[in-house]
């Protein structure tokens, strides 16, 4: 378990000071006083407060409880890293046979994206301040913007030849801002969005 010790003139200022550089919340960290502090006859502080903070129920924590439960009920084998700074909690799966990343990413990252979200909702359940929640495999993410991001181009040009707007598939609001973006500098173009989730889909046309 990740822990430090730290001092200051008092027991809330180093327990604050050291939630802060553990990035964590209070309901997470387990902590013990080493030394309260002390002042001498004159009233002077002679001995800083020393506290020891384990963190025990962080975010990396509980990711990875939950992906150890829920690969062990799928009998599914992998790999993964997990990494917490400034707040965004980052997992990437590797060391994965084909069969079951693609079970893990489903059409067009549909299952993907439902881990990513189940993951943010345990990983931020009771916790003060959000975490961003990312869960990757092999990179798939990074794969699926770049052909997104032809996929954008293509469509335009057949928009351009055919001279008519053009509807692509239903895509979820990550994949849809991705193809607005590859978009947005092309003069002659526009995009925009119609329709209900989960249905709704970007629309590319002529200005």
């Amino acid at each position: 378990m990740k822990f430090l010790i730290k001092e200051s003139e008092s027991v809330e200022k180093a327990v604050s000071d050291g939630l802060q550089e553990l990035n964590a919340d209070i309901n997470e960290v387990d902590i013990e006083i080493i030394q309260e502090p002390s002042r001498s006859f004159l009233g002077l502080l002679s001995k800083n407060a020393k506290v020891k903070i384990t963190l025990i129920d962080g975010p990396r924590e509980k990711a990875i409880e939950f992906l150890d439960g829920l690969f062990l009920k799928m009998n599914i084998t992998c790999q993964y890293l997990t990494t917490f700074e400034n707040d965004i909690l980052s997992i990437q799966i590797t060391e994965i046979n084909s069969k079951d990343k693609g079970i893990l990413i489903g059409k067009r990252g549909k299952n993907l994206d439902s881990l990513q979200y189940i993951l943010s909702l345990v990983v931020n359940k009771d916790r003060q301040s959000y975490v961003r929640t990312s869960v990757d495999i092999e990179n798939y993410r990074e794969k699926r913007e770049e052909t997104l991001i032809r996929l954008a181009h293509k469509m335009a040009d057949r928009s351009r030849y055919y001279n008519k707007k053009v509807r692509l598939e239903p895509m979820n609001p990550y994949e849809r801002r991705i193809i607005h973006s590859a978009l947005q500098g092309e003069t002659d173009i526009i995009t925009y969005s119609e329709g209900e989730e989960p249905y709704r889909k970007v629309i590319i046309d002529l200005k």
